[in-house]
Parts: structure tokens; C-alpha cells; sequence
């Protein structure tokens, strides 16, 4: 089996990250989005725009407490994790994060990379303070709703309803990653 880890993205991965972005959305998101909206953010322009946003993200992030993790199988990058202090009103940025998102390319999932990058995530996280991990996902997201259901998560109970031509709606699952969740492991 290769080499595999998750480490601190470089602004030589951004064009990787892109790229893992567009496929992950064209496979996962074909049947969630409307066609349209989902070719715009996935078409050639927008990868471009990608690879630049995730250059900043890799070089200058918004804050120390904002990150961009890469998921490594020996030197090839196969999905990116990224994440920050919690920015919905009703939570405190002090002690809740946000998972922005979590991709993994679709040539290489099921081999523990989203595990992997889940984990640095938290520890992560938790080595800042954090105790609690939100991230938005789509209500109708299956995989993503399970995966992270299989490692804790849960609704808490907020939604939105994103407009995308057409209502999309969204829910904001949570877990605990403080350390006395986890010293309860």
C-alpha cells in the first residue's frame, strides 16, 4: 500500500484541490444540484477561479485558525479538507468550528482518506480550543450525511434553504471534539 497522510496544504497543491473539487461535485452532486448551476461552478472558468481561492486558502487563510489540509497517497493529492471558527450567528467562533468542506477525489475514495482527514481536522481543532464541529451539508446528501454520521455526527436541528435557481436545502449536523469527548473514547 503507498504512503498515505493528510498534511498542511502548499500553493502547489491548489491546482490539485481544484481539480478534486470539480470531479467530487460532478460525481457527488450530479443528482443534488441543478444541472445548470452545477456546470457553472465546475466548468472551466470556475477551476480556475478555484485554483486561485485555494492558493490563498493555502498561503494567506483568513486567520491562524483557519486551515486547508491535504489527503496524500505517496506524492499525489487525493482530497482536501478544509475549516475555520464557526461563522453562523447562533454559535460562538470562540469554541465551535466549521468543516468548509471535505473532498475526496472519486478515483480514490473508500481507502480512509476522508477518515483520515476528518481526524487531523478535529485534532487539529482541538489543539486550538475548539469543542464543537459544524459543517453544512445538503439535506439530500446520502453519502455525506452518512459518513459523518458513522463518526459521531448528528443534526442539531438548524436549517437553511440555499437558492440555486431552485430551492436546495441544507442542515447543519455537529459533534463534540473537545477533549472530554474524547478521553470518553
Amino acid at each position: 500500500m503507498a504512503d498515505v497522510g493528510v498534511r498542511p496544504a502548499r500553493r502547489a497543491d491548489a491546482a490539485a484541490v481544484a481539480d478534486i473539487q470539480v470531479r467530487a461535485w460532478r460525481h457527488g452532486y450530479r443528482d443534488l444540484l441543478p444541472a445548470a448551476v452545477l456546470a457553472e461552478v465546475t466548468g472551466p472558468e470556475a477551476v480556475e477561479v478555484w485554483r486561485d481561492r485555494w492558493a490563498e486558502a493555502a498561503t494567506a487563510p483568513p486567520s491562524p485558525r483557519h486551515r486547508l489540509l491535504v489527503a496524500v497517497a505517496s506524492d499525489l493529492v487525493v482530497g482536501f479538507a478544509a475549516h475555520g471558527p464557526a461563522e453562523d450567528a447562533d454559535l460562538d467562533p470562540g469554541s465551535a468550528a466549521e468543516l468548509i468542506t471535505l473532498l475526496v477525489d472519486p478515483a480514490h475514495t473508500r481507502a480512509g482518506h476522508g477518515s483520515r482527514l476528518l481526524a487531523a481536522t478535529a485534532d487539529l481543532l482541538r489543539e486550538d480550543g475548539f469543542a464543537v464541529l459544524t459543517s453544512w451539508v445538503f439535506e439530500a446528501d446520502d453519502v455525506t450525511r452518512t459518513f459523518l454520521g458513522s463518526a459521531g455526527w448528528a443534526p442539531d436541528g438548524t436549517a437553511r434553504t440555499l437558492d440555486m435557481g431552485e430551492p436546495v436545502r441544507q442542515i447543519r449536523l455537529h459533534t463534540d471534539i473537545s477533549a472530554d469527548a474524547d478521553a470518553g473514547d
